[in-house]
């Protein structure tokens, strides 16, 4: 078994991003089941409308002077590339991020505005040539999610959970390279062991819930995950440390449908006034269509991770 973050690392990492992140509210959504609250954990109001801010800014707070003086680089989709660059820019340091040449363009332009260096590549090179670039230039590699600094980040916000609503029965996280469902699966089930977390990943892309199912980190060749409208849960496989967290603290991955997770952004937007990306409504799309699926309680926590979705898209699903 991995050495596993710890509640302390946590609590460190809350210290280290207060005053750089939003401490999102829990949003009560009066559309949901009188039997069965639902509460919106609305990280797409972070400055740069995603979770991401949380890990990519505990680990660059935590780098020395003379790391940080050579620069970071990155590789993203679009959210962790915008937290990355935004975090560079708090620090005045140089940020080089590789994306895919199938990154919404909304989120190229946004994280190009934020003052870092793009580097485009084809899908099948985006999670090798960032290193290769870190090895070339002496750049500090970000990971998006396999390290113990950004899991430790990302978990802040199931501190925050775990603080606001104690007696939750639920919490449902978004899942794709796993760091985010590791930090608030660590966090809530260190304070609140009875709450139940679940995984929700769309069924195109749904290589976490095999991994779950099996105890095998499985691996699905992109041309499969690319088929989700979900752009940022395209990630094939899970980190090899948030698979350990994972293991040890995920009670169940469920799936959802390309339909559903467009029905859950309407809903989003339609009923509880959000701007949510379709990767930041799978968490929604479970607790709307997967009740056969969830375990039985009253209050349920869907974190809306991400709302950086491209107007045009918006448009035709709202």
């Amino acid at each position: 078994m991995k050495n596993l973050v710890t509640l302390d690392e946590l609590r460190e990492a809350h210290k280290r991003v207060t005053g750089a992140v939003v401490r999102t509210p829990l949003l009560p959504c009066p559309h949901g089941d009188a039997d069965r609250p639902l509460w919106l954990k609305p990280e797409s109001l972070q400055p740069i409308g995603a979770f991401k801010l949380r890990g990519a800014h505990n680990l660059i707070a935590s780098l020395t002077d003379e790391e940080r003086a050579r620069g970071v680089v990155a590789h993203s989709s679009g959210n962790h590339a915008q937290a990355v660059a935004y975090t560079a820019r708090h620090f005045g340091i140089r940020a080089v991020i590789v994306m895919p040449d199938t990154a919404p363009a909304v989120k190229v332009e946004a994280t190009r505005a934020l003052g870092a260096e793009i580097v485009m590549v084809t899908p099948d090179r985006r999670d090798t040539a960032a290193f290769e670039l870190a090895e070339e230039h002496g750049y500090t590699a970000v990971p998006p999610y396999d390290d113990r600094r950004i899991i430790a980040g990302q978990g802040t916000a199931g501190l925050e959970i775990a603080e606001d609503l104690p007696d939750a029965s639920t919490v449902l996280v978004p899942v794709s390279g796993g760091g985010l469902i590791s930090g608030i699966a660590t966090a809530v089930k260190s304070l609140r062991p009875d709450t139940k977390v679940i995984g929700v990943e769309p069924e195109l892309a749904a290589d976490a819930a095999e991994s779950l199912r099996t105890g095998v980190r499985a691996t699905w060749p992109s041309e499969a995950t690319y088929r989700t409208i979900a752009d940022g849960l395209r990630t094939t496989s899970l980190g090899e440390l948030p698979f350990a967290h994972v293991l040890r603290y995920v009670d169940d991955i469920v799936t959802v449908s390309e339909d559903q997770i467009r029905a859950a952004v309407r809903f989003l937007g339609r009923s509880a006034r959000l701007v949510a990306e379709p990767s930041g409504a799978v968490a929604t799309a479970a607790y709307l269509f997967r009740r056969d699926a969830l375990p039985p309680g009253r209050d349920h926590v869907a974190v809306v991770s991400g709302g950086n979705v491209d107007p045009a898209l918006y448009a035709q699903l709202i």
